[in-house]
């Protein structure tokens, strides 16, 4: 197996996790805040999405999914959806409200495929490529993308948990 087929196999995990979560989700537990936290599943989700679109999109100079593919009408977030997310208030938090999980889950869908499609056009010379050179060590386009696979595998792993103490409290 190569390192390309090992990345492209580590990105489709989040979203065949989220997939099992889809039966689970109506507006209530998708919208739920479990033990208060500001952080729904829809938050969740958004986010898991958002974070792959945006630093996909710095790596390849190619405009974000989030913009090309309508998915602020398509959610019903507005302007609120073109956040990322990172260091949102309580009030924002809770403002990211989706009634259809379908537009969330397509939204996630084409920022997966989009990170796929993009590891199997690099090679290790690419992967190895410094990209950042703010940190110690730089960051190559290789961590980049690992760093992008684990925050998404992270943030679908808390909507699964999120989704069952819904599910628990609910009954």
């Amino acid at each position: 197996m190569s390192t390309r087929d090992i990345l492209s196999d580590a990105a489709a995990r989040p979203l065949a996790a989220a997939e099992g979560l889809r039966p689970v989700l109506d507006r209530e537990t998708l919208n739920g805040h479990p033990g208060g936290h500001d952080n729904s599943i829809a938050w969740l989700l958004w986010h898991t999405g958002r974070e792959i679109d945006a630093q996909l999109a710095g790596l390849t100079g190619e405009s974000q999914i989030w913009e090309t593919g309508e998915y602020a009408r398509r959610t019903g977030l507005g302007d609120a959806g073109g956040q990322v997310g990172y260091g949102h208030t309580p009030e924002q938090a809770r403002a990211i409200r989706v009634d259809d999980a379908d537009a969330l889950y397509d939204y996630l869908t084409e920022a997966t495929d989009a990170l796929i499609n993009y590891v199997n056009t690099l090679g290790d010379v690419e992967l190895d490529e410094v990209i950042d050179e703010n940190w110690t060590p730089p960051v190559t386009r290789g961590a980049r993308l690992v760093s992008i696979i684990g925050d998404a595998l992270q943030h679908v792993g808390q909507a699964a948990y999120a989704a069952g103490s819904l599910k628990n409290i609910a009954g």
